[in-house]
């Protein structure tokens, strides 16, 4: 075992310390992000150690917010009652670990959910495009469309997740043109970006029956109602939640038509990924709706 860190924990350790720059004040006393050691995405990748709870030098800030959107408990509890946190040991450290996935399939490599800040290295395409383009919302940059296929989706940047850093430039107050002059200017290779997951969110695996269903109806996107007895409703589905991804296919502003197609289109294991409708309206709301009839017409950077 080597006395010095690796040239991968310097970096890691270069994105936190840059991160915690931008967050001075001292993190709320509820902390829904996880300080757990998440999934190393690419092999040798490894996050630094949490700290123990209560101690001033938090490992990551702390999401308060996510949009503007206070994220307290007492907002939790009374607009999503049924996520109810749960205590995780690990290490002698305790974290909040909320809406787990509901299996460690392969296939659902793309959509694990870390709760974490993540660290995802891409690439350009031929065209010299990653396939993404972002959105500053609150000093905070976001990703609010992904190109089916692209680099960008290919190294599991979704709508929603928050882009903290890219090469170890920190985008705090940025706007989405100066983000996208960054990725312009990126070299071809090794393009690295710090990425915070969108809150609440859940994977699930869903398995058709002899008709082809899964059991639960949408609206706009929104579940609405579930089949008893069916796969989604003994697999832990939820009403007033909406499709986000389904086989990693961003379904995200899609018609009701076509997101039933995609599901049509899939194998006999489905794997959907939904968030709570309070908080993806209010991501909608901030990204605005004129924002998706633009990126019908603007190429992905």
């Amino acid at each position: 075992m080597s006395l010095y860190p690796s040239l991968e924990d310097m970096k890691v350790d270069h994105m936190v310390r840059a991160q915690m720059a931008q967050y001075q004040a001292p993190p709320p006393a509820y902390n829904m992000n996880p300080m757990a050691v998440a999934t190393a995405p690419t092999p040798g990748y490894s996050l630094p150690a949490p700290t123990a709870p209560g101690s001033n030098a938090h490992m990551y800030p702390a999401l308060g917010d996510y949009m503007g959107l206070e994220l307290s408990q007492d907002v939790i509890a009374l607009n999503m009652p049924e996520y109810q946190l749960q205590t995780v040991h690990s290490g002698g450290a305790v974290s909040n670990l909320i809406a787990p996935i509901s299996s460690q399939s392969v296939s659902l490599a793309k959509a694990t959910v870390t709760g974490a800040i993540r660290q995802v290295v891409l690439c350009k395409d031929k065209d010299g495009r990653c396939g993404l383009r972002l959105h500053s919302v609150n000093n905070g940059v976001f990703v609010c469309y992904v190109q089916a296929g692209s680099p960008a989706a290919l190294v599991g940047l979704r709508f929603g997740d928050q882009i903290l850093e890219i090469n170890n430039v920190a985008l705090a107050g940025m706007t989405m043109d100066q983000c996208h002059g960054l990725l312009k200017k990126a070299p071809t290779n090794g393009i690295t970006m710090a990425v915070r997951d969108r809150p609440f969110e859940r994977t699930i695996t869903l398995h058709k029956d002899s008709l082809g269903h899964v059991g639960f109806q949408f609206k706009d996107g929104k579940i609405v109602g579930l089949v008893k007895d069916s796969s989604a409703a003994r697999n832990g589905v939820l009403t007033d939640h909406q499709l986000l991804e389904i086989n990693t296919i961003n379904v995200v502003g899609m018609k009701d038509k076509d997101i039933s197609k995609v599901i049509e289109g899939s194998p006999s294991v489905v794997n959907i990924t939904i968030i709570p409708h309070y908080i993806y309206k209010h991501m909608i709301s901030k990204m605005s709706t004129s924002l998706f009839k633009e990126l019908d017409r603007t190429p992905a950077v």
